[in-house]
């Protein structure tokens, strides 16, 4: 079984349940995936797909050992690579395509994106901070407070929360349940919102996968 894709988010739009409740939903153009390379626990140590995010455009110069890379396996150069986990059975060679129908409507799903840049933060906004008091002669207002002792350790100790550049990083949203899967227009649609802006990529893996770190 495989793992994942490679997808990409269109937007987000709502949706009507059963009872009439309006329900926040993504859209996500999911595939098509091209199998670049198949990793076997022989010869690599673990089962796992590298696939292609198949656009309208690929690379258009790509460099010489990735040119390499693509014509060894027999498939167009592409510009996004990402390794699935899949079972090490699976009848499945470099050439292949995935699609979209390889999630079913009520499954959990993990998709993990690089969420919005902030740019640079205060701690109210970045940690949450309650601040000081509003008032007229407060001089206390947003700022961090205290961040260490002067006598011992006369530093500021690693990991203190302060003020800094926010957002940007790999996010995983767990358990979102999809909502509809479209093949013949390679669209996914799940129930909630995902990382990033809309046009960032993403990594859409099944709910009962757990990679560490991630």
């Amino acid at each position: 079984m495989v793992e994942g894709l490679i997808g990409k988010k269109l937007g987000m739009s709502q949706q009507f349940d059963a009872e009439g409740n309006v329900v926040p939903v993504t859209i996500i153009q999911a595939g098509p995936c091209t199998v670049i390379q198949k990793k076997s626990p022989e010869k690599d140590g673990y089962a796992a797909l590298q696939l292609g995010f198949v656009e309208g455009r690929g690379e258009r110069r790509p460099k010489k050992p990735a040119a390499g890379h693509f014509k060894a396996s027999g498939v167009p150069v592409v510009r996004r690579l990402q390794e699935v986990r899949c079972t090490a059975a699976d009848e499945i060679k470099p050439g292949d395509q995935l699609f979209v129908d390889i999630f079913e409507v009520g499954e959990k799903v993990h998709v993990t994106g690089s969420s919005k840049g902030k740019g640079f933060a205060g701690v109210v906004k970045r940690h949450h901070f309650r601040g000081g008091g509003a008032a007229h002669g407060s001089m206390f207002h947003r700022a961090p407070g205290s961040i260490g002792a002067s006598s011992y350790p006369s530093r500021v100790v690693k990991g203190m929360r302060m003020g800094g550049h926010m957002g940007a990083e790999r996010t995983t949203v767990r358990n979102l349940i999809v909502v509809a899967a479209d093949k013949e227009n390679n669209l996914l649609v799940v129930r909630g919102a995902v990382p990033g802006a809309a046009g960032g990529y993403l990594i859409i893996r099944k709910g009962g996968f757990r990679r560490r770190g991630a």
